[in-house]
């Protein structure tokens, strides 16, 4: 299988190409330069791989929750992209990439991923290993204040390993979990050689979609709104 994974929804600029088991990969971390180095990392990883994009099976997008303008950045390069080839696109959590990253530290343990969503709140996604050994996701993700995550306190004898930047950026938000967490993961931003392993999985379920139905996953319905009050 030939797959192009994209991510920009974090601080992350990052490019995957896998053509079966090969991978090629481009990854800066790099703030507010998303647009300019977006085109050349494909660029990139498609010559290395020597294959066109027609050439894809799909184009695996990591569809957010994050940045809105991060998030809108990697949708249209991929929208476009996807048009010309005439392939598909399968939107990918970004969170559940985090946690596929946390899952390779600490294989069976669940994860809980948190990415910093501005207004003193994060996104978050709670996942556990599939039959597969990929993560999959402990109900629906959301944004969440800084107060205790409830599905923490009440999954009893299980080890958390916590992910994503949000931790770093909300220490109130880990003082307020730290009981249920087991260990800390290194794991901080989305990396698109793990969306490359989500993307197969859902491909191989049928969930490529046409680039006109493409929905990011912005969680925040409107991106000024205020932060809700209770956590």
């Amino acid at each position: 299988m030939k797959l192009l994974a994209l991510d920009t929804s974090s601080v992350a600029c990052s490019v995957a190409l896998a053509i079966g088991e090969t991978v090629v990969q481009q990854h800066a971390e790099r703030p507010r330069e998303h647009t300019r180095l977006l085109m050349p990392m494909i660029r990139t990883v498609l010559d290395e791989g020597e294959v066109t994009l027609a050439e894809l099976d799909a184009i695996v997008l990591g569809n957010g929750p994050g940045s809105f303008i991060g998030m809108r950045i990697a949708a249209s390069v991929a929208q476009g992209l996807a048009h010309g080839a005439g392939l598909g696109i399968v939107p990918v959590s970004s969170l559940a990439a985090v946690a596929v990253a946390a899952q390779a530290e600490a294989p069976g343990e669940r994860i809980v991923v948190v990415q910093d969503a501005h207004m003193s709140e994060v996104y978050l996604g709670l996942f556990e290993a599939g039959a597969d050994g990929l993560p999959v996701a402990l109900g629906a993700e959301r944004i969440h204040g800084l107060g205790p995550i409830e599905e923490l306190a009440v999954a009893q004898g299980s080890a958390w390993v916590a992910a994503g930047a949000g931790w770093d950026r909300y220490p109130d938000l880990f003082d307020n979990n730290n009981g249920f967490i087991a260990r800390t993961s290194k794991a901080c931003h989305p990396h698109a050689t793990h969306l490359l392993k989500l993307g197969e999985r859902q491909l191989t379920l049928g969930d490529a979609l046409p680039p006109a139905e493409l929905q990011p996953a912005y969680l925040r319905k409107k991106v000024a709104e205020p932060p809700a009050t209770t956590s």
